[in-house]
């Protein structure tokens, strides 16, 4: 078997332009170098895989070396230079503190610190994942790293900055590590494959970095991967495959689907995805991925924030180019709204198709939308026909009428009055009752299938008078204030009842106040979405508000802890209680441990 060495060990950066993406950190440290101002303790914090242990080991290669370049680099030639990469340094002390986290670790470090080194200028001591410490180990180590021998410089690694005591963070010089870019991994994997003789296709390496998610490690892991699947040629379909990814070229069809409002197609692609293996909330996420990236593409100023790949980018430009910003924005809602509820529904797959299927009429939505808001011009358009009817009867009804015999009609005979109308349909006509009143017309009998005439003016004024009937308000008093609030905690769940019914409501014009004994109440209440509208339609009133406060006379104050003593206190404590433990301390020079 070979001795492979996996690509994150084998090109690790030994200089500090190696590294990849921490350029404000690498020039910092040379520079420190330079102008000789070099703190004694550094704390590196950032993401997983970004660099934090390399640079520290850099620095200690650099503090040590006996030849450091001009640029501050290590020559990676001189005797402690190849003690370091044979790690057979014994200037150079590694502490892994997720598994040497007590108090005895410590303390044997501490006693590492007393000795000079043998060699070189500076002892260094590198403690990776040091916020797996324990508190006591923590307060061990405070006095050490603030005040170390001139020779002892410590660099402690974390990816957790939050967990670390406040009083370690203000003894040391914080650098903070940034996540990888995109760009810089696929640059980086680039190189490796040229140093390996390795064709890649530029968007199988984009996939790798993306799927890496900031951390270099991780990609150099994944590309190790697939080439064990791949060979010496990386294929996007390789890569696709063994990273169980969805290909993007799915997203562009349904998109495409979804413009042409083709359903039925629509369908069978995501049935397709969903033979493949993929989950339907994957899918979701992944075309909510695939508008927002249509979405930056609207604008050239903002391509630049696509991470993929040139050929990509002119893709996705060339169909951003045919999606109307509305479209993009109403299916992101939507897939935001049916990501949210995925995990409530019951038939998932319906759920999603659902979603697809309202994405598919969009565009036709908007149209619809858009002929609604010029319907007032077609409706002046008609009051005005009207109107001119109304003037011709008129007309017509001044003019003097000869009497004539009534001839009775024929009984399949059917009444129309404005037979030469070009839009029959549209046409509007007058009622019939007010042409008789104004003079003497012919009355004709009407057959049984005759059908009614519709008024759309009296019609219009109908509905308006009914949207004006409003009813008749309840006055806001606690009275009426106490009854809707019952009525709305009688449809809440047990938990929430019994706060609600706990509170005690006030009322001052339209504020409604409540007084609540605890801030669990207040948020329980808070959160209840519906009750401001139940409130706000009981009284009929838009302008009402709810005050939530907290009654102080009801919250109970924490019991106060006892003080905690140091051993110094406990021991004089005890001696003002027995004299003999003084006499003991004295008899056998015995000293109470320090703070």
């Amino acid at each position: 078997m070979s001795n492979f060495v996996v690509s994150a060990r084998k090109y690790r950066p030994n200089r500090f332009d190696d590294v990849v993406g921490q350029q404000h950190v690498s020039q910092t440290l040379k520079n420190a170098l330079r102008n000789d101002h070099l703190a004694h303790a550094f704390l590196f914090c950032g993401p997983r895989g970004v660099g934090k242990t390399t640079c520290a080991r850099i620095l200690a290669k650099v503090l040590n070396c006996q030849n450091p370049t001009d640029d501050f680099e290590p020559c990676n030639k001189c005797a402690s230079c190849l003690a370091f990469s044979e790690n057979s340094s014994f200037n150079i002390t590694e502490l892994d503190a997720a598994s040497n986290n007590s108090v005895e670790h410590i303390r044997a470090l501490i006693e590492q610190v007393r000795f000079q080194p043998q060699q070189g200028k500076y002892k260094v001591f590198i403690i990776d994942e040091v916020h797996m410490l324990s508190q006591q180990a923590f307060n061990a180590f405070l006095k050490t790293l603030e005040e170390p021998p001139s020779y002892a410089i410590f660099i402690l690694a974390t990816t957790e900055k939050h967990k670390i005591i406040p009083t370690i963070l203000s003894r040391c010089q914080i650098f903070d590590f940034r996540r990888i870019q995109v760009q810089d991994m696929v640059a980086h994997l680039e190189h490796i494959c040229a140093e390996e003789q390795i064709e890649a296709d530029a968007d199988a390496l984009n996939i790798i970095a993306q799927k890496a998610d900031g951390a270099l490690r991780d990609s150099l892991s994944i590309f190790d991967r697939i080439v064990s699947f791949s060979g010496k040629h990386i294929r996007y379909e390789d890569v696709i495959t063994n990273l169980n990814i969805l290909d993007y070229d799915y997203y562009f069809q349904v998109v495409d689907a979804l413009l042409m409002e083709d359903v039925s197609k629509m369908l069978l692609l995501f049935d397709d995805i969903l033979r493949k293996g993929f989950d339907a909330d994957l899918f979701i996420n992944g075309l909510a991925e695939h508008l927002r990236n249509l979405l930056v593409c609207k604008d050239p100023e903002t391509i630049q924030l696509l991470e993929s790949s040139d050929n990509l980018k002119q893709r996705y430009a060339t169909q951003a180019n045919l999606s109307p910003a509305s479209f993009i924005l109403t299916a992101l809602d939507l897939c935001n709204d049916c990501d949210i509820n995925y995990k409530m529904a019951r038939n998932k797959r319906l759920h999603v198709e659902m979603c697809l299927i309202k994405m598919t009429y969009i565009n036709r939505a908007v149209k619809a939308a858009q002929t609604g808001v010029q319907a007032p011009a077609s409706t002046e358009k008609k009051t005005a026909d009207l109107s001119e009817t109304t003037k011709q009867a008129d007309v017509s009804a001044s003019k003097p009428v000869e009497k004539k015999e009534e001839v009775p009609a024929p009984e399949t005979e059917v009444e129309i009055v404005e037979e030469k109308k070009e839009e029959p349909v549209t046409e509007l006509k007058i009622p019939e009752e007010e042409v008789v009143s104004t003079t003497k017309v012919p009355k004709f009998k009407k057959s049984s299938f005759s059908v009614k005439k519709i008024d759309p003016m009296a019609m219009m004024e109908e509905i308006r008078q009914d949207a004006n009937k409003v009813e008749e308000a309840l006055p806001v008093h606690l009275e009426n204030v106490q009854k809707a609030w019952a009525e709305y905690t009688a449809k809440t769940s047990d938990s929430v009842k019994s706060i609600m019914k706990a509170v005690e409501l006030k009322v001052e014009g339209d504020v409604i106040t409540g007084l609540v004994g605890s801030q669990l109440a207040q948020n329980t209440i808070k959160q209840e979405s519906g009750l401001m509208e139940h409130l706000r339609q009981f009284f009929k009133k838009t302008t009402l508000t709810l005050q939530l406060e907290i009654d102080k006379s009801k919250v109970k104050e924490p019991p106060k802890r006892a003080k905690q003593l140091t051993p110094k206190e406990k021991y004089l404590k005890m001696a003002d209680e027995n004299a003999l433990v003084h006499e003991i301390r004295k008899r056998f020079d015995l000293r109470p441990d320090e703070d």
